[in-house]
Order: structure tokens, then sequence, then C-alpha cells
């Protein structure tokens, strides 16, 4: 039950419980007085007739009558009074009473037997010849009845403060039990988890506290994946940094050494000549470090969006991949480049050609001398021959696919899938092509292909590597 409606229905129980508690203490105390009323009448009325005989003297009420005979019949619980016919009070065993009374408040309720609370009253006129010679009051104290009910009330009231002070008990235990006990322990969870320390797992009930700990699980891991991501991107950079200092330690020690063998002035012309490419060269690998890392920085940024126009397809691919296979075949490898695409896209030229030039520098790079490059763009209509039925598996949607096939050892799933990884190199050892980069082309090639809305992925194949593209 969700804690809204156990609220509501718990301030329902609380409010009714009460009320038909002291409705019932009402009946309850109203039907006893009522009986007693009855039992007492019969009782008390008995009395009065015995008492009757002996008041209805008209004697009694004359200025000097004799009382002695009277006093006998009255008690602390018994009180009788005499009046004349003009409201003077000939005798009254209550020392309270007064000498006289209104005619009006003598002669009120002459014949009944009225029952108050703590009183039994009866008046009755005394006539001698047809004419009143007085009136008699009789008093009975219900002291008995009186502490009947008391006793009865006070169990009754004892009873509902029982029921109250149980239904209120029941009502803050379960409030406890529902509420307070699992909001502490949620909020003891949170102080943890913001505290960095070890957190239990919440029993999820279905109302808002449970929705409540769903939410904070969510949170939970979501900031715990955000910790993660971070700390594997802060170690990635202390990395970065740490390979990117060395890679650009190296060169710069050649080009400092370079440097001070031609400002000593003892080089041929030709050894001066050779210094000055060694270091333009070794100045243009510092250079191509330093790019790759501001490229990577800005791929990084989730602010950083590609500006792409429409391009036709063919021209545009064409252009593209247009002097890898000459490049290839002057470097010493066997290269075939195909190009079939018919439709138009939509794409950053200047960052897609940093892509297929950091995929086809990778290709020469791992590729023996005399081995096989094969570069494509196709759509899925026109996929070329070299491709074998594994690497055809993932050609099945629609768009452009650059396919990059070179020859060279086989590499892992592991290895393939790791490839695109910030600083990873498969191996340092088999880069038989220039200088060894800092690992950093092809995941910016892939968040260039991701912010294309594409794909990019190495297919492992038996004594080759395919890097497969696709665009939407």
């Amino acid at each position: 039950m969700k804690i809204k409606s156990w609220l509501l229905l718990t301030y329902l129980l609380v409010m009714l419980i009460p009320l038909g508690a002291l409705y019932g203490l009402y009946v309850s105390i109203n039907a006893y007085y009522q009986d007693k009323n009855i039992e007492a009448y019969f009782e008390k009325w008995s009395i009065v007739t015995d008492l009757k005989d002996v008041l209805n003297n008209p004697a009694l009420y004359e200025q000097q009558a004799y009382y002695e005979n009277i006093k006998p019949l009255t008690s602390d619980q018994l009180m009788i009074t005499l009046y004349s016919a003009n409201g003077k009070v000939y005798y009254s065993s209550n020392p309270l009473s007064s000498n006289f009374e209104s005619r009006s408040k003598v002669y009120k309720d002459l014949f009944e037997f009225k029952q108050n609370y703590g009183t039994i009253v009866y008046k009755e006129p005394v006539y001698e010849n047809g004419v009143i010679k007085g009136v008699y009051k009789i008093t009975i104290a219900r002291t008995e009845w009186l502490e009947q009910v008391n006793t009865k009330t006070a169990l009754v009231v004892s009873g509902l403060v029982l029921v109250l002070l149980l239904l209120y008990g029941g009502v803050i235990y379960f409030l406890n039990v529902r509420l307070n006990r699992p909001t502490k322990r949620l909020i003891e969870q949170m102080r943890a988890f913001a505290k960095g320390e070890l957190t239990q797992s919440l029993p999820v009930k279905k109302d808002e506290l449970g929705e409540l700990t769903t939410s904070f699980k969510m949170m939970q891991e979501e900031i715990t994946s955000t910790r993660e991501r971070l700390d594997t991107a802060q170690r990635q950079k202390e990395y970065m940094i740490a390979s990117l200092s060395h890679d650009l330690k190296t060169p710069l020690t050649s080009i400092q050494a370079y440097t001070e063998s031609l400002l000593a002035g003892k080089l041929s012309d030709n050894e001066q000549q050779e210094y000055l490419q060694i270091i333009q060269s070794k100045s243009d690998y510092m250079k191509q470090l330093l790019d790759d890392l501001m490229m990577f920085t800005l791929l990084q940024s989730s602010t950083y969006d590609l500006e792409l126009v429409e391009v036709d397809g063919h021209e545009f691919f064409d252009m593209l991949l247009g002097d890898y296979e000459q490049i290839s075949i002057e470097k010493g490898f066997k290269a075939t480049t195909v190009v079939n695409v018919e439709r138009s896209y939509h794409v950053n030229p200047k960052q897609l050609m940093r892509v297929v030039d950091n995929i086809v520098l990778n290709a020469w790079a791992y590729t023996n001398p005399g081995g096989v490059i094969h570069i494509a763009a196709f759509e899925l209509s026109n996929i070329p021959s070299w491709c074998n039925e594994q690497l055809a598996t993932k050609f099945t949607k629609q768009g452009v696919y650059i396919v990059v096939q070179n020859s060279g050892a086989t590499i892992s799933d592991q290895q393939s899938k790791k490839m695109f990884e910030p600083l990873y190199q498969i191996d340092e050892s088999r880069s038989n092509f220039g200088q060894r980069g800092a690992g950093l082309g092809l995941s910016i090639a892939k968040q260039i292909i991701e912010k294309h809305n594409g794909t990019i992925e190495a297919v492992p194949q038996q004594n080759r590597t395919a890097i497969v593209i696709w665009l939407p």
C-alpha cells in the first residue's frame, strides 16, 4: 500500500475510532443510568409510600406542632421538610434549609417523583376540610446510585483511554516501521555513499519510499559509473601525458643533437642537408603528436559538434581515396582502390580525410614489405570481390562502407576490440613504417565516425585485418 493511502486510512481510523468510542461511552452510561433509574424508582417509592402515611397528618402543619416522631425517620440520606400553605418552613431535617420559600417554588412539581442526578424529590400537599394545610417534601440522597454510576463511568472512560492509547501506540509503531525506520536507513546509506563508504542493499517496497530507494539506486549506479569513467579518463590522461612526454622527448633530443652538430660548423654540405632533413622529419613528427592530442581533447568535449555538408558520393569518395593506391605501391606494398558510391552523403570532409589518413597510416605501419592493402568505398549493392564471406557478413545496412584491409600477422578478438582505445598499440615491435605514433589515431577516428552517427570496427581474419567504417 502506498504511504499516502496508508496515512489517509490511518488518519480516518484515528478520527473515527475515538468518535465511536465516545458514542459507545455515552450509550453505555445512558443505558446504565436508565436501568438504575427504574430500579431506584421502585426502591425509593416504597420508602416514600411509608412516609406518606405519617406526613399526611394535618396536625404537623401548625406553628407549635410536635415533630419528635418525625426526627427518627430522617437521616443523612433522607431529609424531610414541612411547609405551611404560604411557604413558611415549619420543620426541616436539612440544616442548610431556609425558613421560607416562595409559593411558586413550594408548589412546583407536586406529586412528581423527580429523580435528579444526586437526589430524588417528592412533594405532596396535605388537606384539611378540603383546604391545603401544608406541603411536605421528601428528599432522598442517591449516594449508592452515584457511586455505581461513577464506577461505571470510570470503567468506561478507562476503557476509552486504553483504546486510544492502543490506537495511537499502534499508529506510532507503524509510522516508525513504515516511514521513520526506512527513511533513516535510506538517509544513512545516502550519507555513506556521499562519503565514499561501502553501502548496503536496501529492500524495495511498492510505495513512495520504494520509489525513492529505486531512484537512489539508479543515481548511485549512475554516479558510480561516472566516477569509474572519470577515474579511467584520469588514468588515461596521466598515461597520455607520460607517453607523449616520452614520445616528444626522443625527437626533441635528436633535434637538439643534430642542431648542435650543425652549429659546430664541421659538417660537409651533404651531412648538413641530411641533418636538416632529419630535423624537419622530427619536427613534423612532433607536430603530428601535438595535433593528435589537440584533436583528441577537442573530440572529448560533449559540446563539440562536426559541421556536416552534403557531398556527391562518387566524386567525394573518389577524391578521398584517390592517392593512397599509388603511395602504397611506392612504399613497397601491393595495393588496390575501389570506389562504387552513387548516393549523396552528409559528411565533414576535413575530418573524414583525417580518419582515412589515420587508418591507412596504421595499415602501412603493420603491413610487411610486399604485403597487400585493399582500400574501398562502396554501397551495399557493390561489395568488392576481394571481401571474403567473413568480412561480407559485416555489410548489412544501407549506406556507404569504407574498408581498409591489410595483410599481416593475425590479431585476436580482444586486440581488435581494444584497438580504438586511446594510447593502445598492439605491438610496438611490429611497427615498421616511420616512427611509432602516440596511439591516438584510431581513437580519434572512432570519435569522428561516431559524430557522423556511423560505426567503426576492426575485423580480424587469418593473416589480415580489416577496418570497416559505415556511414548512414
